[in-house]
């Protein structure tokens, strides 16, 4: 297992981290890597004046965010690279500027190419999101950008 440590970030020789680390849109809201394994991932996010809407709540698509990147690095801690093929969220409670929410995924079952993993987000000891996401891997790591 790959873990953050008091004297800063986790290494990078994963390929979880090495995905988390070109990750700019979720570490550019504060998203830190936490602590990863074969299927699993941990991180957490602090709910800043940017992420709440109207009714002084975080807005949901910050703590689907969350959960859809603890999903992402679960998901690609085996190698291959994957994607998302869908997901769908639970919000249970609210959460408030100056929260820290942590993601935690793991995978409940992997199928060929596809594989589904659950992730609770949690306030301290309380559930205030569940995230359910099924992954598909890819057969080329082609992007835009090499063709």
């Amino acid at each position: 297992m790959t873990q953050a440590t008091d004297t800063g970030p986790a290494p990078t020789s994963g390929a979880t981290e090495r995905m988390f680390a070109a990750e700019a849109a979720s570490r550019s809201l504060g998203i830190e890597f936490l602590e990863s394994g074969e299927g699993t991932a941990t991180l957490r996010m602090t709910v800043t004046p940017a992420m709440v809407n109207g009714h002084r709540i975080a807005h949901g698509g910050y703590l689907f965010l969350l959960a859809d990147t603890a999903f992402a690095c679960a998901c690609n801690s085996h190698g291959p690279t994957t994607v998302a093929a869908g997901a769908a969220v639970d919000f249970v409670a609210p959460a408030y500027e100056g929260d820290v929410p942590v993601a935690t995924a793991s995978e409940r079952t992997r199928f060929g190419r596809s594989g589904i993993y659950d992730v609770g987000v949690l306030r301290g000891d309380e559930v205030i999101a569940e995230f359910r996401g099924r992954s598909r891997t890819v057969r080329s790591t082609e992007t835009k950008e090499s063709r």
